[in-house]
């Protein structure tokens, strides 16, 4: 079920009525129907994988319980651990990787001459397998470093690990956050429940009005790289920049947004990242969710095995923590490259400072503090970023380096991809907006300016009408497929 589907817009007034009119007084009553509606949000696309789901909160909640009846006993604790990660582990694998390194095995064999024959299997992808498993894994982690306690609550775990709000895109919630919430009575607030509705406006505004309207651009000159001039690539390239931009946290601000209508508190997952001023910045800003999980159970377990290399041994774990990330995004090496390039971009942040200790802020953004002065730093660091969507767009890396070299080489080709006036404009608007609004948390988030209320209110409805006017022809989210 997508957000920006009639459907949704039907479910979702029924689970808050259900929800706020009939089972208020009773949170295990609300847990329970949160699970199952979150079931069904999931059923909707594929009923088959919800086994999936239930085996993984079955599995994690179980050996969390384990982990903490051993926390005296270290050689104990880890052994439940390590069957929850290879367990987890395997299963992502086998779902995201499996044709993928059979496919690197066999082309690495051909390389010296050894022909195999080629062997895949049809799978399909289950939405979501990513940020789940993400989810559930840290569950375990955190329990054995005695962060959290487990849940004896099973239900409320459950709903955790499947909430639909965030259940195929995220953001990656942690235990230590979101689990509690489930475990506490939950009051409905109107002006909590305002501001959810206006965060859900602005993520459909970035998603039907932006992205969906930058992606016919975008698939055309991606698809046909060769036949478009240097400046229609260049062009597509900064697009796809906005487009993946208002996609993917377009869905994260509907995700907060319907969070806040049921009382729940996610954390902020995109912090305006194009106004950052270095690589290192854009990565405490953009996902942060993800990065924030690979700083805590990647880069610094690597960073403490490295810490006698100094420096050298700090660039090893932020590049390796890249290319699992990588790899996390997609079973291709175009994504390898994509993660290994922000990687290399660290490097001369790393030697330029005496003490380098995350790539990410795990307790959550601060406040966007860029200043007009900044601008040079921005756009420099917006044109690295561009450069590795290049990978990240393209279908392989093949087709990314191609691309590159037709940049430089098509300058004589008239024939070009045309976009439309209205997706410039809409795009200026966007950055506009983010720009004066940078110390809120979203765009639309304008309940607390100091303005006519009628004004105000015909923000939200010109908003509407963007919508509903120049809304394209529906697209899937794009992190649906990581």
């Amino acid at each position: 079920m997508l957000f920006n589907s009639i459907e949704f817009f039907i479910f979702l007034p029924i689970v808050f009525i259900c929800y706020w009119f009939f089972l208020k007084k009773n949170i295990k009553y609300q847990n329970f129907f949160l699970l199952i509606a979150s079931y069904v949000f999931y059923a909707w696309w594929d009923w088959r994988f919800l086994s999936l789901i239930l085996f993984s909160s079955i599995l994690d909640y179980l050996i969390g319980l384990k982990i903490f009846e051993n926390k005296d006993r270290e050689k104990s604790k880890k052994y439940w651990l390590w069957i929850s990660m290879t367990i987890n582990l395997s299963i992502l694998g086998f779902f995201k990787y499996f044709n993928f390194f059979i496919s690197s095995f066999i082309d690495a064999f051909d390389t010296i001459g050894i022909s195999l024959n080629h062997y895949s299997l049809n799978i399909i992808l289950p939405v979501g397998i990513s940020f789940y498993t993400f989810q559930t894994m840290s569950y375990s982690l955190d329990i054995s470093k005695n962060k959290i306690e487990p849940t004896k609550d099973f239900i409320a775990f459950a709903t955790f690990v499947a909430f639909f709000p965030q259940l195929v895109a995220g953001p990656i919630e942690r235990a230590s956050n979101l689990l509690p919430q489930f475990l506490k009575q939950r009051k409905f607030d109107y002006k909590i429940a305002l501001d959810g509705a206006s965060q859900i406006l602005w993520g459909l505004f970035k998603k039907i009005v932006i992205a969906d309207n930058c992606a016919p651009y975008v698939n055309e000159v991606f698809g046909n790289y060769s036949d478009q001039p240097t400046l229609t690539l260049i062009t597509g390239t900064v697009v796809f920049a906005f487009q993946i931009y208002a996609d993917f946290s377009g869905y994260t601000d509907i995700a907060i947004g319907v969070a806040k209508l049921f009382g729940f508190d996610f954390k902020q997952n995109f912090n305006y990242p194009y106004f950052a001023t270095n690589i290192s910045d854009f990565w405490k800003k953009w996902h942060i969710s993800l990065s924030s999980w690979l700083n805590d159970y990647v880069f610094t377990p690597l960073a403490i095995n490295f810490r006698n290399h100094k420096k050298r041994g700090i660039f090893s774990a932020v590049f390796i923590t890249f290319l699992v990330s990588g790899l996390w995004h997609g079973a291709g090496w175009n994504f390898i490259v994509w993660g290994g390039l922000h990687g290399l971009f660290y490097l001369p942040i790393i030697f330029s400072k005496k003490r380098f200790t995350a790539i990410s802020t795990a307790k959550g953004p601060k406040k966007n503090t860029a200043k007009i002065s900044d601008l040079p730093k921005i756009i420099s660091t917006f044109t690295l970023v561009c450069i590795t969507y290049i990978f990240f767009r393209s279908e392989t890396l093949t087709d990314a380096l191609l691309f590159i070299k037709s940049i430089f080489y098509n300058h004589s080709i008239t024939r070009a991809a045309t976009i439309e006036t209205s997706v410039i404009l809409f795009i200026i608007l966007l950055v506009l907006v983010e720009w004066l609004q940078r110390d809120k948390q979203y765009g639309l988030q304008i309940q607390s300016l100091k303005i006519n209320r009628i004004f105000k209110w015909s923000i939200y409805y010109l908003v509407i009408f963007f919508i509903f006017w120049y809304g394209a022809e529906k697209q899937d989210f794009i992190y649906f497929q990581f």
